[in-house]
């Protein structure tokens, strides 16, 4: 019985499809025909009918028919399903045979041709004598035919034709051979499909006509195979909800039968085939629950139907075949689409046929164990005539039995034993393996890493029994890491016996010596005499002596094995291992540390190194030696002793080189860091301790960084959240837990005995001299030597500020663009001790906000450290915020004469600059002078003169000048013009004289400028009095070049009375002025509003009168009429 017994049989596993041969065509020689068969079989899109076409020759022999049975009354059947029915109907019996005849309409020798033809049809006919199937011919011809109708002859010669050939007008085809061809041949493709169809239907009617004959006393096969055959038919017809329908009947009627020992396995592989079909339609009709739930109820209905007790192994072979495949359907109805999920994936369906697997493996064991002298029964009972059997699932040696006890006992014994001999040979761990290796495919797809570790560990133990050691300690020491950091320490200390008895097996020394310093160490879960015993094999390994055999390994393996290690200990070479511990949990742990986080280099660096040993025996070891990042250090850092082999595990915990179990070691370490290595971090790359010794094997254990393996970080963690109360311990010991890795420290310089003060008045003020006193005092008690001073705008700050910051030392000069952000270096000479320096920066900030300044003093001093001479640099930094601020704010405006804001002016029309200077500044502002430039577009109407001049604002207070302005003729009539800029000249009033003054410019705002045709102005008393004459003079003078239209009128006013013209027209002509008197006559006193005069231009109508009105007053003050008293004063 070979392994393949319990695949399922391709012609199950293949989408039926409906088979049509296909005859006439010479496919070798013929080149037309061979185009034709390409056409059919060449790059069969999905869209295409699902055919399946065969060339066959014209007298080939198909399968004969059997007699048709009249009744079933006294009729046996001998199994369910014959072997060879699926692949006849799919491959031998076609449903469609069709003739292919090169012959064209107008053909000179067509009766001839005609006559040929039909013979061959009925050649065709005979080979298929009682079968259903059809026959259809194909006129291959050169030339493209008329449309239906049109040509006479050809209708003709066509039903002659079928007349000659008993075929009916359907069956008859014509195919040109053009440049069309395979669209002709999908057309023919679906005739062949309806001819097709027509045929599976009629075997459908025939299969369920047999239903009537049948009784369910003898005939219960009978009706488990006429459901199938149905089922298959209906899929060949591709009705596969019809195909699902009988399926599930025939499935239920197979559970029906009566099952007994000698036909458990006939109706558990037609069960098996059944179920297959139906779980394969369901994931086609997108219905995977459905074939879940079929499968489920598949396994719980077969599971318990295990057979004959002598041959278990078959019952879970089959099982194991059974998940395998569901698994396969699954798999690949997610490659066409479905969506699978984490807990619903095909992964479980290969985990659960291994896991059949493993449990056949243990059956064959416990089975197939006879002894040697047991022989293979002659002749073999398992073999047939044929070579197959007849039907599924049956014996070889009682095919057709069906009855309850077997027909001789001695066959079936013979048989059994038969079984059995073969299934010794069957290379179960192979078969285990492919199915944990598919079932850790699909886990690793759906993100489940432990259930694919888990697996990976089945196939390294199967590997490991396959005696394939190398593959066994690949997959192992793979998934060890993920059992490290997960800390399932049970877990991985059963999967490094099995990698430890690989290594042992393998002859791997570095791989035996690592698994067995993990095995002997805390997170090994072994006894304390296992862990003894691996440790005394890890010691012969390193005095290079041959260790004893693992337990429980395989006796030949075994002497193999120990032949090469005794080639290992004779063979001279390297015997010196290297042991990256962080990826293991070794029997020695180690923490190294430095004492803090930070030394001054005028002291000494001092290291501390801690070892624990695991392991059951104290250990002794021949070096340890720390690795830093500078490596001239590391000739401090080494404890040697020169050990005998003979001592690696004495008892004794005197010696240096010696840890016992349980207990910590400490090791100091120190030295003296350079001067240069200031500001430098100096690292722990490495701790290296070497076990064995050079005259035999070398071991030398490496921990990156300050040590610590892969549990020691969740350790160190476990233990900073613990609860439990530390036991006091002695001095001399100490306690593990509180050792915490400190792997760098920082050399830094020797602490500086000088004072760095800063005098200066905060805030700052935008673009002054701002003055800072530095003041180094010396507390040394020698000199301090090479004083050098680095001063300004701390770096790392925003380059924005650094672009606007700028320090000087002179102090007559005001900063520009080409002063730095920061003076480095300023030299300060020698300080005696108790001396003290002053130092006066100036710092100009263009812009406002805050910034930062470092003030950096370095000096040398000469000491003495551990008895080496050593000079050293000590620097003191300090470091201020200063906030910057304007100074104040100025405010432009341009008013008219009535002090009335304009948003444009007038040519020659006279105008006021108002400038109001607002202190913004915490300390008092001298405003030391003020200047007015103008632009070319402006002039002044008098020589503008500083208002300001000596003023000191305090804070929240405001200075305010005036300048009266006009502006010349501009070309186009209108323009916005520059108005110049306005520059004050300030500083702190507090500052000494001697600091520079500032000079602010203020860029004045644009104006617009307008010509106007006609300009009115007035003159009229700074006052009135009640019942007075006031005389008001007008003065109207024409801007332009042609003579100029007014009409003037006066509005009355219920405050006067007036004398003049009230309304007049007047020719005023170029550049020329007009002038009008009128006297006003004051009725009432205060405040009140002139008579308008109201001004309109004939030639220039867009010019309105409220804007001429703009240019003359509105109000005056009248006084009340005086009195006698009021006039002698006067007159005083």
């Amino acid at each position: 019985m070979s392994p393949t017994q319990w695949d399922l049989p391709p012609e199950l596993c293949c989408r039926p499809m409906a088979f049509v041969a296909l005859t006439g065509l010479d496919v070798v020689y013929n080149a037309v025909h061979r185009a034709i068969w390409d056409a059919f079989c060449a790059n069969r899109r999905a869209d295409r009918v699902p055919i399946s076409f065969k060339v066959l020759p014209g007298d080939h022999e198909y399968p004969k028919c059997r007699t048709k049975r009249t009744s079933y009354e006294w009729y046996i059947p001998k199994g369910i399903l014959k072997t060879g029915w699926m692949n006849k109907h799919l491959n031998l019996v076609p449903s469609l045979v069709v003739l292919f005849y090169e012959l064209d309409w107008d053909d000179a020798q067509w009766k001839e041709k005609q006559s040929e033809c039909a013979t061959k049809v009925e050649i065709v006919r005979t080979s298929l004598q009682g079968r259903n199937t059809k026959v259809a011919v194909v006129l291959i011809q050169k030339k493209t035919p008329l449309p239906p109708g049109e040509d006479v002859v050809a209708s003709e010669r066509a039903a002659a034709l079928c007349n000659a050939c008993d075929l009916s007008g359907k069956s008859l085809f014509v195919l040109p051979h053009t440049d069309h061809l395979v669209g002709y041949i999908i057309r023919l493709e679906n005739a062949f499909y309806e001819h097709a169809q027509t045929y599976y239907y009629n075997e459908i009617r025939r299969v369920k006509s047999h239903k009537e004959f049948l009784n369910k006393t003898t005939h219960q096969l009978l009706f488990v195979r006429h459901q199938f055959k149905t089922g298959f038919f209906s899929e060949l017809k591709q009705d596969t909800q019809n195909a699902l329908k009988h399926y599930r009947t025939a499935y239920s009627l197979v559970h029906e039968l009566r099952a007994h020992e000698t036909n458990m396995l006939e109706i558990k592989t037609l069960a098996g085939f059944i179920n297959y079909k139906i779980c394969r339609l369901c994931f086609q009709h997108n219905t995977p629950l459905d074939a879940i739930a079929q499968f489920r109820k598949h396994i719980d209905l077969c599971k318990k139907k295990i057979g004959s007790a002598e041959l278990a192994f078959e019952h879970t072979a089959w099982m194991s075949k059974q998940f395998q495949s569901f698994g396969d359907l699954f798999d690949e109805a997610i490659k066409l689409g479905l969506t699978a999920i984490q807990t619903q994936n095909p992964g479980f369906y290969y985990q659960q046929a291994a896991c059949y697997a493993q449990e056949r493996k243990q059956q064959a064991n416990q089975l197939c164990s006879h002894e040697p002298n047991v022989s293979y029964p002659t002749p073999d009972p398992v073999e047939t005539a044929s070579g197959a059997l007849d039907f599924y699932g049956q014996r070889a040696w009682r095919q057709g039995h069906q009855s309850i006890d077997p027909p001789d006992p001695e066959k079936e014994k013979q048989g059994i034993l038969a079984l059995q001999l073969k299934e010794k040979d069957v290379p179960h761990s192979e078969l285990i393996i492919a199915l944990l290796s598919n079932a850790v495919a699909q886990f690793k797809k759906y993100k489940c890493p432990r259930m694919k570790s888990h697996l990976m560990v089945q196939m390294g133990e199967e590997y490991y029994h396959a005696k394939d050691y190398t593959k066994a300690l690949k997959l192992l020491d793979y998934v060890m890491c993920d059992y490290r950091t997960e800390r399932w320490w049970s877990l991985l200390t059963s999967i490094l016996c099995t990698a430890l008895k690989c290594s042992y097996l393998m002859g791997q020394v570095k791989d035996y010596i690592t698994y067995s310093m993990e095995l002997v160490g805390r997170a090994s879960t072994l006894r304390e005499d296992q862990k003894s015993r691996i440790e005394k094999n890890l010691i012969r390994v390193l005095m290079n002596e041959v260790p004893e055999a693992e337990l429980d390994c395989d006796p030949g393996s075994v002497k193999a094995a120990q032949v090469l290690w005794t080639d290992r200990v004779s063979l001279g070479g390297s015997n010196e291992f290297t042991v990256e511990v962080q990826d293991y949990v070794p029997f020695i742990q180690c923490k190294a540390k430095f004492l803090s986080p930070s030394f001054h280099v005028d002291e000494p660096v001092q290291l501390h190194v801690y070892l624990r040993a695991d392991c059951p025996h104290p250990v002794r070891f021949a070096k340890l030696c720390v690795s830093l990042s500078n490596q001239e250090y590391n000739q401090y850092c080494l404890v040697e002793e020169a050990c005998k082999g003979k001592d690696i595990l004495e008892a004794s915990s005197q010696g240096n080189m010696c840890l016992v179990p349980g207990k910590t070691r400490k090791y100091c370490f120190k030295f003296v860091a350079r001067t240069e290595d200031v500001g430098r971090k100096i690292e722990i790359t490495s701790v290296d301790l070497m076990l064995g010794s050079e005259n035999g094997r070398c071991v030398y254990l490496n921990w990156r960084g300050g040590g610590g393996d892969a549990a020691s970080a969740q350790e160190a963690l476990q233990a900073s959240r613990s609860f439990k109360r530390r036991t006091r311990l002695p001095e001399q010991q100490v306690d593990w837990d509180a050792v915490s890795i400190q792997s760098s420290t920082m050399v830094i310089s020797r602490v500086p005995r000088i004072t760095v003060q800063l005098q200066h008045e905060p805030p700052a003020l935008s673009n002054e001299m701002y003055c800072i006193t530095v003041t180094v005092q010396s507390e040394e008690d020698t000199v301090a030597k090479d004083v050098t001073l680095t001063a300004g705008l701390k770096p790392g700050q925003d380059a924005n500020l650094t672009q606007t910051t700028h320090v000087t030392l002179n102090s007559s000069e005001v900063c520009d663009d080409a002063h730095p952000a920061l003076l480095t270096d300023i030299a300060v000479g020698d300080l005696q001790p108790g001396q003290k320096i002053e130092k006066k920066l100036y710092i100009r900030c263009v812009s406002t906000g805050s910034r930062i300044f470092l003030f950096h003093v370095s000096y040398a001093m000469s000491t003495t450290v551990e008895g080496k001479d050593i000079t050293c640099r000590c620097h003191k930094d300090e470091t201020v915020t200063i906030e910057t601020v304007i100074p104040f704010e100025v405010a432009v405006k341009f008013v008219s004469t009535k002090f009335e804001h304009l948003d444009r002016v007038y040519v020659d029309v006279p105008f006021l600059l108002m400038m109001d200077i607002l202190s913004a500044s915490p300390w008092p502002v001298h405003l030391v002078s003020s200047e007015l430039q103008l632009a070319s577009s402006m002039a002044a109407v008098d020589q503008p003169q500083s208002q300001v001049e000596g003023v000191v604002l305090q804070t929240g207070e405001c200075a305010s000048e005036c300048f009266s302005l006009k502006c010349p003729p501009v070309q186009n009539g209108t323009s916005t013009v520059a108005a110049g800029q306005y520059l004050i000249s300030w500083k702190r009033k507090s500052v000494s004289a001697e600091t520079p003054v500032v000079k602010t410019t203020v860029i004045l705002p644009h104006i617009i400028v307008e010509t106007i045709p006609l300009y009115v102005h007035a003159e009229l008393p700074s006052f009135g009095r009640v019942r007075e004459s006031l005389p008001v003079w007008y003065h109207i003078e024409n801007r332009t070049g042609v003579v100029q239209d007014v009409d003037i009128s006066v509005e009355p006013s219920d405050a006067f009375m007036f004398s003049g013209l009230k309304q007049v027209r007047m020719r005023i002509l170029p550049g020329t002025e007009q002038e009008m008197v009128y006297n006003f006559y004051p009725l009432m006193a205060g405040y009140q509003n002139l008579p308008l005069l109201n001004i309109n231009l004939l030639r220039f109508p867009n010019v309105s009168s409220q804007l001429l009105r703009r240019f003359l007053p509105t109000r005056i003050f009248i006084k009340p009429q005086g009195r006698n008293g009021d006039a002698s004063i006067e007159a005083a």
